[in-house]
């Protein structure tokens, strides 16, 4: 594990690069948020995070962000980004504050029967697969309609945007497409159904400014920050 002071090296860097991509692109530096992603990073990589300002963390598995939590001894919000499994529904309304990768009806129904059981609306983001990538989760575009329209008649389910992850490519033109399809799909979405979907979850370490040039509203960095992962 890296040092709290290299950690903040790291930090800096990387939001030296979203202020320089929202520059380039006409944006507000505020209107991009930084998620630092914890996951197979040690237990002290959310108290970095912590002692820096930041106020959440992302985290790809339930069990792993659980474990970090009881360890944890900094008040953060809990980001699920990784793929879930309906069986893991329960546990998950439980122990973060938003779902991001809801990519299938199922898991939808399950989520909104699991925070009415436990009294809460869930802020989700819906998962989309604009890159068309088979190696990736998420709803097609043609599904979105339909999927939208079942998330927003959920009453213990807040849907707060989407989100995607771009393939894996050496062209930065590949990511373009795919979060360039992801803003247009909110926009028209956000439109037909008169509702905000204010929030669009794109762009990781090494497509970050692409991502901000496309409208993102979150990027997700792990490596970037906390060094290579402890797989």
């Amino acid at each position: 594990m890296i040092s709290l002071d290299e950690f903040k090296q790291n930090l800096a860097s990387v939001c030296a690069r979203m202020d320089a991509a929202c520059l380039a692109a006409g944006r507000d530096p505020a209107s991009v948020q930084l998620l630092p992603v914890t996951k197979n990073h040690p237990e002290a990589a959310p108290e970095y995070v912590a002692a820096c300002g930041l106020g959440a963390v992302g985290e790809n598995r339930v069990q792993e962000a659980v474990a970090k939590q009881a360890a944890c001894t900094a008040s953060l919000r809990w980001e699920l980004i990784g793929h879930l499994q309906s069986n893991k529904a329960k546990e998950a309304v439980a122990h973060f504050d938003r779902v991001q990768s809801v990519d299938s009806l199922k898991l939808i129904q399950r989520l909104n029967r699991m925070a009415a059981d436990s009294g809460k609306c869930l802020p989700i983001l819906l998962q989309f697969n604009t890159g068309e990538d088979p190696n990736k989760y998420g709803f097609s575009c043609n599904e979105a309609d339909a999927v939208l329209e079942a998330a927003l008649a959920c009453p213990h389910l807040q849907v707060e945007g989407f989100m995607t992850i771009a393939p894996l490519d050496d062209d930065l033109e590949v990511a373009k497409v795919a979060f360039d399809g992801l803003r247009a799909l909110r926009d028209r979405l956000a439109d037909s159904f008169q509702v905000p979907l204010s929030e669009l979850s794109m762009g990781m370490t090494g497509d970050l400014e692409v991502a901000i040039t496309a409208g993102s509203t979150q990027i997700r960095v792990g490596t970037a920050l906390f060094g290579s992962r402890g797989y």
